[in-house]
């Protein structure tokens, strides 16, 4: 996932939005890769506290685990614009919820134009349909995981 996002943006004081940080896994990997912030979204209690320690363990600042849903993190503006945001969300997430993400980051102003915003889901899944204003790129399939992403190309008034 990493090599696709590097030959699309620089990541060096980027800032992130992990949403279904799950292990974290993701956004730490941004952060190692020099991040200047990232905000990891996770809903179950025992993930974000591991994800917490993690960040502790990594001693790279800039990282803020939120415990919560996305929809509840989506639900009001943004405090920023994200240059990149990651979903990675339960494969049993149905491509209707993952649109209705994309379309929260358009309309909360998360994401503005040069955004990058990678969606990992299985193979198996319907192929996401980008709202207006993302330009998608060919999807990459690797084994049972497909990797979705788009670049922001026009905001939203």
């Amino acid at each position: 996932m990493f090599s696709a996002i590097d030959s699309r943006l620089d990541l060096d004081g980027a800032a992130v939005l992990d949403l279904y940080a799950g292990s974290g896994a993701l956004g730490l990997e941004a952060l190692s890769r020099g991040a200047g912030e990232v905000l990891l979204v996770e809903s179950d209690a025992t993930a974000a506290r591991v994800i917490t320690q993690n960040v502790a363990a990594l001693g790279l600042p800039g990282g803020e685990v939120r415990r919560a849903s996305v929809a509840t993190v989506l639900a009001v503006d943004a405090p920023r614009e994200y240059d990149l945001v990651l979903l990675d969300p339960p494969y049993a997430l149905d491509t209707d919820a993952v649109e209705s993400d994309l379309e929260r980051l358009l309309a909360g102003g998360w994401v503005g134009e040069g955004s990058l915003v990678v969606v990992e889901r299985s193979a198996r899944s319907p192929l996401t349909h980008w709202p207006d204003g993302y330009e998608p790129a060919k999807p990459r399939t690797y084994g049972d995981t497909r990797i979705e992403l788009a670049v922001l190309i026009r905001s939203r008034p």
